[in-house]
């Protein structure tokens, strides 16, 4: 009889002692926290507790204040890391009403938006087909 041996592989989100502030508000206040790979993870809570501002943290959309975000096996404040994965990362920030063009169709939409992340054509195309 053969064992199966499961290799470890690490979070593709590493937080550490993470903060970050608007004003004398406190979104998130030293929050710890692994995003496990091969996982469906969900933030549920009411506005204001910093759902959004994690996930802009942890997307390379936001400076980071306070602590350290590991992204893929890499520091986000690096700049060469943060251009590497941030074509592989994809959020919704709250608001999708207010965030998408009413005039547009789905594919005129996500291919706008591709293009503003820098995606020439064949790749905006592949991407939205997929």
């Amino acid at each position: 009889m053969t064992s199966l041996k499961l290799v470890p592989v690490p979070p593709v989100a590493q937080l550490e002692g993470v903060s970050q502030h608007y004003g004398k508000t406190a979104a998130l206040n030293n929050i710890t926290l692994d995003i496990p790979a091969r996982s469906m993870v969900g933030l549920i809570g009411p506005d204001g507790v910093g759902k959004s501002s994690l996930l802009s943290l942890i997307s390379g959309a936001r400076v980071i204040e306070q602590g350290n975000v590991i992204v893929l096996g890499g520091d986000m404040r690096d700049a060469k890391h943060r251009r590497d994965v941030c074509p592989r990362i994809a959020w919704m920030p709250q608001g999708l009403g207010k965030n998408l063009y009413h005039t547009l169709s789905v594919y005129e939409n996500v291919d706008f938006f591709a293009r503003l992340f820098g995606h020439d054509k064949a790749e905006r195309e592949a991407r939205i087909t997929e």
